[in-house]
């Protein structure tokens, strides 16, 4: 149940399971707020970027400054949390755009491939690999033996200096997605099966290419939750 004191959480509420993310953060103390438009992100203390089509996503929300502001306020700042297609959103490079480009947030220095898992009829529950790093101990806690549900998923094909990878999978990519990795000058991508990254997070940003609001295993909510906290108490 939502606290009167908890932190105000927005949900993008454009696309995608927006009920669920909404029904978890309340259920972990946190208010929340869905976001439409450019004036609700005003005065929130973290944002959720759920799962849904990236592209059209993007092609709703062109021309409406929603984006900018977003973008605006993840520079300054604010904790945000991607699933699935959100991640998409954030990562800096995106391949297996649409023709001519897709609206991206940005602020995730990742390569990032579009529906490398596949088509939904191809989604699927694994378990998850912690990764090493700066904050091996939060990727212990999060990904160790977490079920997580893949949807027609991405998946992060390369981090840069500044992304930390926190959890990862070895799986193939769909047929459908390594072609176009490959024309992205990312011929790996077409190796059989391969470790990719499936979570990593960045400063005040947190990523997974799977659906934790699906589950009923709270650690990543928690996690990021922990992240707006720190930063409101700050």
């Amino acid at each position: 149940m939502a606290d009167d004191d908890g932190p105000l959480v927005g949900v993008l509420a454009i696309q995608g399971s927006v009920e669920e993310h909404v029904a978890v953060l309340a259920g972990l103390g946190a208010r929340t707020r869905e976001i439409r438009t450019p004036d609700g992100v005003a005065g929130i203390d973290g944002l959720v970027l759920p799962g849904g089509e990236s592209t059209a996503m993007g092609i709703m929300t062109e021309g409406d400054g929603l984006w900018e502001t977003i973008r605006a306020a993840v520079d300054g700042g604010l904790p945000v949390y991607g699933t699935c297609a959100g991640l998409v959103l954030l990562a800096d490079r995106a391949i297996g755009q649409r023709d001519g480009g897709q609206p991206l947030i940005g602020g995730l220095d990742c390569d990032c491939c579009r529906n490398y898992f596949g088509a939904q009829v191809s989604s699927f529950e694994v378990p998850l690999a912690a990764t090493g790093g700066a904050s091996a101990e939060d990727a212990a806690l999060v990904a160790k033996d977490y079920p997580a549900v893949f949807i027609r998923a991405p998946a992060i094909l390369k981090v840069g200096k500044k992304c930390e990878a926190l959890a990862s999978v070895t799986v193939a990519p769909h047929a459908s997605a390594a072609p176009a990795a490959k024309k992205q000058a990312a011929a790996e991508a077409a190796i059989p099966e391969r470790e990719v990254v499936v979570a990593a997070r960045q400063g005040n940003i947190l990523v997974t290419a799977f659906h934790p609001e699906l589950t009923d295993d709270t650690r990543w909510h928690d996690l990021f939750l922990a992240m707006v906290k720190k930063r409101t108490s700050g």
